[in-house]
């Protein structure tokens, strides 16, 4: 049954491996302490029992026959009374404490007087000793012993009990687990820049240092990150300088035909240098900050700018709502997002939905697609796919990279997709009305 799984979070499993086994030992003890009491209280009823009976049994013995009636309800006690008569017909007694109280009655009685003792029906440990006195009188005790008294109280305080385990355990593991899921938290917060707040070095030792590893791998990493995308943005700007001079020596050569390979080869260098740039500036970080967005605005104001350049791109549907979000990086999206479309396809078709407080926006070509092992790689830097799209087509393999990179800074998800009707699908998921506090890429 679903009800039995397991649970999955450890806060959830600790806390209920914790209750579950010191209510068990706390049960325990409460189970050791009931029959350490209830074998002390049996010993001394026994022991009192012993004294009691005997005296009472001597006494009736030397009261007239006629007064002794008389005597019997004075004598009588809590769990046994006295009756004249050979009692009810029974059996050997055959449980442990029926056992007990037939062999008591037996050593306290049977040296004076002549006694047998038998288990009666109706009773698990109802037990009856039938005495014959000096003048031959039968004399019956019947012996009915009773469970040992529980207060009133009892019940309410082993309630209180548990509830203080119940509460003492969640206490105890929120503060053990507390610390890992402000690790995750922190881990959630990292994005491409690394540049998320530390964790706070505080709590016990093995947290803190937990907490310092964590800063120190942070800082590390955004170290490595930022030398990587220096040396990249350095390389890419200092190339400009060759190539315009390049260029400037390619348009005074006299043959024509190798003038305009050197200048075709020399646009392709000036392309790969400037989204070298644009991707070295989207892993270095800058910041924008967030506002709020009419995206049907947005997106009529970028698809008309296309349409004012001659290029059929199709909106359809509508958001409905405004966001706030990063405008300057979500249109940054969108562009290379269109600019792949019509690069290997020749139009493109964006279409907007809202659901559940989210928006998605989803930019379709209807070109040749990817292959479906090849969807992921084709987001990777400097990653290029002619044999599956266009060979003529160029392309430094930076655009969607690009654009997977910007989608992470403003909390979106960028995913690629074949189209079951052909072409190339790219949805934006996650673009949410909350305002962002990461700096933008």
């Amino acid at each position: 049954m679903t009800w039995l799984r397991w649970p999955r979070t450890l806060f959830t499993r600790l806390t209920l491996i914790l209750f579950v086994g010191l209510a068990a030992a706390h049960a325990m003890s409460y189970w050791l302490i009931v029959s350490e009491r209830r074998e002390a209280t049996t010993g001394l009823m026994l022991g009192y029992l012993e004294q009691d009976v005997a005296s009472s049994v001597a006494l009736l013995d030397h009261l007239p026959a006629g007064e002794r009636a008389a005597w019997l309800p004075r004598l009588e006690r809590r769990s046994y009374r006295f009756a004249l008569g050979t009692g009810d017909a029974g059996h050997a007694p055959d449980s442990e404490l029926s056992k007990r109280v037939a062999a008591s009655f037996v050593k306290s009685i049977g040296k004076q007087y002549p006694v047998t003792a038998s288990a009666v029906p109706g009773h698990p440990n109802r037990v009856q000793a039938h005495v014959t006195l000096s003048d031959g009188t039968t004399l019956t005790i019947d012996m009915r012993p009773s469970g040992l008294p529980i207060p009133a109280w009892l019940p309410a305080v082993l309630l209180l009990q548990l509830a203080l385990l119940a509460v003492v355990t969640w206490y105890g593991v929120r503060l053990a687990t507390r610390p890992l899921a402000q690790l995750a938290d922190a881990a959630d917060r990292l994005g491409p820049d690394m540049k998320a707040a530390p964790v706070a070095e505080n709590g016990p030792l093995e947290v803190a240092r937990a907490a310092r590893a964590f800063n120190a791998m942070q800082d590390r990493i955004g170290a490595h990150l930022n030398e990587r995308t220096q040396i990249l943005a350095a390389i890419s700007h200092d190339l400009q300088t060759p190539i315009t001079r390049m260029r400037m020596r390619a348009d005074m050569m006299d043959d024509d035909i190798q003038r305009e390979k050197m200048n075709r080869d020399l646009v392709e260098m000036e392309m790969l240098v400037r989204d070298g740039v644009a991707y070295a500036r989207t892993l270095h970080g800058t910041s924008e900050a967030a506002c709020r967005v009419d995206l049907d605005s947005l997106l009529a104001s970028l698809v008309g700018d296309y349409l004012d350049g001659g290029h059929p791109v199709r909106l359809e549907g509508r958001a409905g709502a405004p966001l706030v979000t990063r405008p300057h990086a979500l249109r940054r999206v969108l562009g290379n997002l269109i600019d792949n479309a019509l690069k290997y396809a020749g139009s493109a078709d964006v279409h907007v939905a809202a659901a559940e407080g989210q928006m998605t926006i989803r930019v379709r070509d209807r070109g040749p697609g990817i292959p479906g092992d090849e969807l992921d790689n084709v987001m990777q830097p400097f990653y290029r796919l002619e044999a599956s799209r266009n060979r003529d087509t160029g392309g430094t393999g930076l655009g969607l990279a690009i654009a997977r990179q910007l989608a992470q800074a403003i909390d979106a998800t960028l995913t690629l997709r074949n189209h079951p009707d052909g072409g190339l699908e790219a949805t934006l998921t996650g673009v949410k009305s909350v305002i962002q506090t990461r700096p933008l890429p």
